[in-house]
């Protein structure tokens, strides 16, 4: 599918020349330019049918269940309360594989799945596939929290699905769709330009989005944006507003960041965090001045850390980072996005500026092993110890196969704090392993609880706890 007549439909004044004269017996036909309502009628003939195409591809998802709700400015963190929500995704494989946006199915306990897409189509054949209409149970398969997606599974088969379209490759004033189910309302299309390829939001978060002034809205959330080819070039995730509703301001997570976590979910059911040990930022003309560099493109490394892949491939404090691959670095967020190209154990080729002289570094890609949001979405309410204000985990082979070798190789893991805790004092931090209360080893969230729940009010409480790789006592008091 392409939009051909766009083209041509942007040349409302087409050139003309002077008739060039020629002999009676070679007479050349007439050439009859198409009216603009042709090339109009043409234009929309092409939207529909792209919009056909791609939208037997869209879901609608509802989710129950229970979430995270971030309310810093009350001073508290991650307290679990109920929700539903309703959201989209995207089919990226013919056995039921569907993308959609981690927000949409945080802390779910039940995900219903309705092709609607596929419902809507006049050539859908409910009598061949069954099973494709209603709501379909949705399996969590995993999801990222830092880059905001989620892979579910539905149990059907012979899907369309979308292919993915290289990100880097999406251009500003691109014409592109945005598709989903805005407030509710099923199968939804619109239309836009690619506003900003690569729109960094936060300085401090090399996350990067493609920015389109397509109509975007909540609901949308999961659904994809697509180019005139009806791949899909982002995945629909948020969008800046001061009403609420669409302002231009809409934002999708790139293909090739979606490509990369859709990969890992699909074999691992987690993403690996790919690093290389460095620490770097933006050159901008000050640094460049004041550390006498030639010119300030790149990235500079502010810290190399001892042992790590980029230490030992010779990395040094001071490089700048030209490019990474083949493609030119200009600042964090560009080196960040190359990043997430590159799997665990894959090796990437860097080139580095060094007193002038330009070299080139081979660094194998380790896993970062300390993702604070890893514990997260193993959370439920029962998980709560209201007495401390905190969601823990039990250390069983799968949390400890997430955790580095502890000290005490039993006990309860902090995966989030929560809110209205009865102590106060040291409380323990996300990622501290408690190992006692009062001297009384726990092993369990039960065995925690009910130590808790033993104490008076006026009991000194001391907590055991391990914390990166140390022990230590914490002291809390009760009001």
């Amino acid at each position: 599918m392409n939009l051909r007549n766009l083209g041509a439909l942007l040349l409302c004044f087409p050139l003309s020349f002077p008739a060039l004269a020629q002999s009676p017996t070679a007479a050349a036909p007439a050439r009859t330019q198409p009216s603009r309502a042709e090339l109009i009628r043409g234009f929309s003939a092409d939207i529909q049918s792209l919009s056909q195409t791609v939208g037997r591809c869209v879901v609608q998802i509802s989710a129950n269940g229970y979430t995270l709700d971030q309310q810093a400015e009350h001073g508290q963190t991650s307290l679990l309360q109920p929700e539903r929500s309703t959201g989209s995704g995207v089919i990226l494989s013919a056995d039921g594989l569907i993308m959609t946006n981690s927000h949409v199915v945080t802390g779910a306990t039940k995900l219903r799945v309705r092709l609607v897409g596929l419902e809507q189509d006049a050539g859908f054949s409910a009598d061949k596939h069954p099973s494709h209409r209603g709501a379909l149970e949705g399996k969590l398969v995993g999801m990222d929290r830092q880059t905001d997606l989620a892979l579910i599974k539905v149990d059907a088969h012979d899907l369309p699905f979308l292919t993915l379209a290289d990100s880097a490759e999406v251009r500003q004033g691109q014409v592109v769709l945005a598709f989903g189910s805005p407030f509710g309302l099923e199968n939804s299309v619109s239309m836009g330009i690619v506003s900003s390829p690569a729109r960094q939001i936060d300085p401090d978060n090399p996350m990067v989005y493609v920015q389109t002034d397509a109509a975007i809205n909540p609901g949308n959330s999961g659904g994809p944006l697509v180019d005139v080819e009806g791949h899909l070039i982002g995945l629909n995730t948020f969008i800046l507003s001061q009403s609420g509703g669409s302002e231009g301001l809409s934002f999708a997570i790139p293909s090739n960041i979606v490509r990369s976590v859709y990969t890992q979910l699909r074999k691992d059911g987690h993403v690996h965090r790919g690093q290389i040990g460095v620490h770097v930022r933006s050159i901008t003309s000050a640094l460049a001045q004041g550390l006498q560099l030639k010119d300030d493109r790149g990235v500079l490394v502010e810290d190399v850390i001892p042992d790590s892949p980029a230490a030992q491939a010779g990395m040094q404090i001071g490089d700048v980072i030209t490019a990474f691959g083949n493609k030119p670095v200009t600042n964090i967020r560009q080196f960040a996005v190359d990043l997430y190209r590159f799997t665990v154990g894959e090796v990437a080729e860097i080139t580095v500026m060094r007193n002038g002289v330009s070299t080139t570094l081979h660094i194998t890609v380790t896993e970062h092993k300390n993702d604070p949001d890893r514990f997260a979405d193993m959370i439920k309410p029962t998980n709560i110890v209201p007495q401390l204000g905190i969601y823990g985990l039990s250390i069983d082979g799968t949390v400890a196969a997430m955790l580095p070798d502890l000290r005490v190789s039993s006990g309860i893991v902090v995966a989030a704090k929560g809110a209205n805790a009865d102590y106060y004092g040291d409380r323990p931090n996300v990622g501290d392993v408690i190992h006692a209360v009062n001297a009384k080893a726990v092993t369990s969230v039960d065995d925690l609880k009910e130590a808790l729940g033993t104490l008076k009010a006026d009991d000194p409480l001391v907590l055991q706890i391990e914390r990166a790789g140390e022990l230590a006592y914490l002291v809390l008091e009760r009001d």
